[in-house]
């Protein structure tokens, strides 16, 4: 699979993104559901701290991801949702630790929300892979 990035400015860039990338030769995609900082057994985890919340649910997009074969080199689309879109971006580090270490930069949409599915949950990510 070939990655183009496509970046008109560099703002997205400094952020850890890019504004689109043209794939090509992809043979397989995989649709990921939201990932939260839940447990094995789909309890939430780490109340009121959106970096240990943001660091499980990057653990439990990984574990998706490896059972499907593919790893975060893969992904090729973020969505990202936030209880407190500022406290998410002060942690906005560990995705680009976690897909700096694999040198992609996918595409991404952060959106705010009022609360997600299970209550205490401050951060969900879903993905689009391609390999």
């Amino acid at each position: 699979m070939k990655r183009t990035a496509v970046n008109p400015w560099d703002w997205s860039i400094k952020l850890g993104y890019n504004q689109a990338e043209v794939i090509e030769g992809a043979a397989r995609q995989v649709i990921c559901a939201g990932q939260t900082a839940v447990d094995s057994d789909g309890s939430p985890q780490h109340p009121d701290d959106m970096r240990a919340q943001i660091s499980l649910a990057l653990n439990n997009l990984e574990a998706v991801l490896k059972g499907a074969g593919m790893d975060l080199s893969n992904v090729v689309k973020l969505g990202i949702y936030a209880t407190d879109v500022d406290e998410a971006l002060k942690n906005f580090d560990l995705l680009g630790m976690r897909f700096g270490s694999h040198g992609v930069a996918p595409p991404m949409t952060l959106l705010g929300v009022t609360r997600l599915a299970i209550p205490g949950l401050l951060f969900e990510v879903e993905a689009v892979a391609a390999a």
